[in-house]
């Protein structure tokens, strides 16, 4: 089941009885589980509401058979069990017994869960193959909880402004997960504030984005290597003393730009050798958008500079960490060498 119908089924105020929820992004996975929760109602720790975890997952069989006294039904949570992780053929535990057992106990019994029981499985990874995965998908309901993409992330940002009554343009929505990333609770707490000082029936600017979000790092590294590019080494400085003001940690800045650069130079071999850039920059399908911003400023450098500034953040590294350079003057040098 994809995240849109789950959410259109919750919407609905529909519940199943057996769910799997796992994936990578927790923001979305984890408002769906609440609304799960608003759905089954009022809930009594250890009356009608248990929590599992792999503590105490040998005893799900036993929690699901205890009456919910007092309640028509009982909501199970079992969360991070280690039931649907990929093991080894020959590789028996504790876990394969009990993963075994619970697969037949629910092929077995699914008229009994589905009168008595709503449990919600919680996992950050699950091996699809397996045969208590597939006994779930086939009783109840898996959803996958990927990195939306951009144009999910765009619908989400966009549905949010209208129900404030705030405008945003598709632009406008771009230019911001540009900036803020697409981590969908720091992009949520970031269109907060712009809908707040928007205000009912205002619109939200790229200026706005530029003066009241946080953006990310990786994004200002890229505002850093235009200003490179440009030889604006005015801006460029700038930039970096704005990080250090921001209390970014100069050596992650050094990782950050190094990692950035060998991305450009990896980018620049890419099109040199007509080979695929987004699976040349190993990147998720919500971050392809970035291929663009990649190529552009590829042509601002050529390869022996790209080797130059990598070998050059690399010495700095190995300087900084024998004590023979201050790591803030060593990025200033590199940036004022490469600009004059």
């Amino acid at each position: 089941m994809t995240i849109e119908i789950l959410e259109k089924e919750l919407k609905d105020n529909k519940i199943n009885s057996l769910y799997l929820l796992y994936g990578e992004e927790l923001f979305l996975l984890e408002s769906n589980l609440k609304r799960i929760k608003a759905i089954f109602g009022e809930c009594i720790k250890g009356i009608n509401y248990i929590l599992i975890d792999e503590q105490n997952v040998q005893e799900i069989i036993s929690d699901i058979e205890t009456p919910s006294f007092g309640y028509e039904k009982k909501l199970i949570i079992a969360r991070n069990t280690g039931l649907f992780k990929k093991e080894a053929k020959k590789k028996a535990s504790d876990n394969s017994k009990i993963k075994d057992k619970l697969t037949q106990y629910i092929n077995e019994n699914i008229k009994i869960i589905n009168e008595s029981v709503v449990l919600v499985f919680v996992e950050e990874e699950a091996d699809t193959k397996s045969e208590l995965y597939q006994t779930i998908e086939k009783n109840g309901v898996v959803c996958k909880f990927d990195f939306q993409k951009p144009i999910q992330i765009e619908q989400r940002i966009k549905a949010i402004c209208n129900g404030y009554k705030v405008q945003i343009d598709s632009q406008t929505i771009k230019y911001f997960i540009e900036c803020c990333g697409t981590n969908m609770q720091d992009l949520i707490n970031e269109i907060r504030k712009l809908i707040e000082y928007a205000g009912e029936n205002g619109t939200i600017k790229k200026e706005d984005i530029d003066k009241l979000s946080i953006k990310k790092l990786e994004s200002v590294i890229f505002d850093l290597t235009d200003d490179l590019g440009k030889k604006d080494l005015s801006s460029a400085l700038q930039v970096l003393q704005n990080l250090i003001y921001a209390k970014e940690p100069l050596a992650k800045i050094l990782i950050t730009l190094y990692n950035h650069f060998k991305k450009i130079y990896i980018t620049k071999m890419a099109l040199n050798t007509n080979k695929d850039l987004a699976s040349s920059l190993n990147l998720k399908p919500n971050q392809v958008f970035l291929t663009t911003k990649y190529k552009v400023q590829s042509k601002y450098f050529n390869e022996s500079d790209l080797r130059s500034i990598l070998q050059e953040l690399c010495d700095l590294d190995y300087n900084f960490k024998n004590g023979k350079i201050d790591l803030q003057v060593g990025l200033e040098t590199i940036l004022c060498r490469y600009c004059s």
